[in-house]
């Protein structure tokens, strides 16, 4: 049974609150829920084991060609169907896909947790110092595509829930376990019994020569000052080979050559 389907007309309506300026709440952050944008998104959010539908907020003029999404929510799921205009005044901006929800993560383990219930052939992206949402959302992007077990964050990593990052994601935000580390990020992989492989220009092997590691831990930092050399001499460094006079990717580019590396060619050798 679909969940029904509730008239807003008044962008003062209480029932909406939670969307409301939704670019400063961006900043401000939601206590622990998220939005999420978009149908693709969306379609993500109803299948996800990890997170969960709180609501739905839907331009009346799309709400018929988005029945097989609506059908997909729990009936205890209330569905607002705004004309544009006031859901325009609500947001605090044009939104011309006008498909929003809001969400929830449900409970998660820790990241000791989280590593130790990984087992051998196990796979994680492991992230330093990512600030950059695009970023944030095309790294979780590659490690959905190629098979990622879980993304490990520190502390100095921007919230992957914010709702830039998950647009950026196409959902995968939503799909893929993730936990930040308040410690040291490879003393926490090193107690699960993982091999770090950190990104540098001036790794000891090239990508082409690495071999997967029964547990692997792919590092990446930030772009510009990378990862530090103390965190460097405590891995397996890996370079990628480029043109002459050139040696800087975007980092999710980066991740998802290493990681396609990782899950198809190293994995056969």
């Amino acid at each position: 049974m679909a969940p029904p389907i509730i008239l807003i007309d008044d962008p003062a309506d209480p029932r909406v609150a939670a969307y409301r300026d939704v670019r400063e709440r961006d900043l401000v952050g939601r206590e622990g829920l998220f939005v999420a944008e978009g149908e693709v998104v969306l379609n993500v959010l109803a299948r996800s084991r990890l997170c969960e539908p709180v609501s739905l907020m839907i331009a009346r003029k799309r709400v018929a060609g988005l029945a097989h999404l609506i059908a997909q929510m729990p009936d205890n799921v209330p569905v607002y169907s705004a004309s544009q205009e006031a859901m325009d005044a609500v947001v605090g901006f044009h939104i011309h896909r006008g498909i929003l929800a809001l969400g929830r993560r449900r409970a998660a383990p820790g990241a000791a947790d989280m590593l130790a219930g990984l087992g051998e052939g196990s796979l994680v992206l492991a992230l330093s110092g990512i600030a950059n949402h695009d970023n944030m959302g095309g790294l979780f992007r590659n490690a959905a595509a190629f098979g990622v077990d879980a993304v490990l964050l520190d502390t100095d990593c921007c919230d992957p829930l914010y709702r830039k990052a998950i647009r950026v994601s196409v959902g995968a935000v939503l799909a893929t376990p993730f936990a930040t580390a308040q410690g040291d990020l490879l003393d926490a992989l090193g107690t699960a019994g993982f091999e770090t492989v950190a990104l540098s220009p001036g790794g000891d092997r090239r990508l082409v020569d690495l071999r997967r590691p029964s547990k692997t831990a792919v590092l990446l930092g930030a772009e510009g000052p990378g990862l530090a050399a103390s965190v460097l001499a405590r891995a397996t460094t890996v370079a990628i080979p480029m043109a002459t006079g050139f040696d800087s990717l975007n980092v999710a580019t980066t991740a998802g050559i290493v990681l396609h590396h990782l899950a198809f060619a190293a994995a056969k050798t």
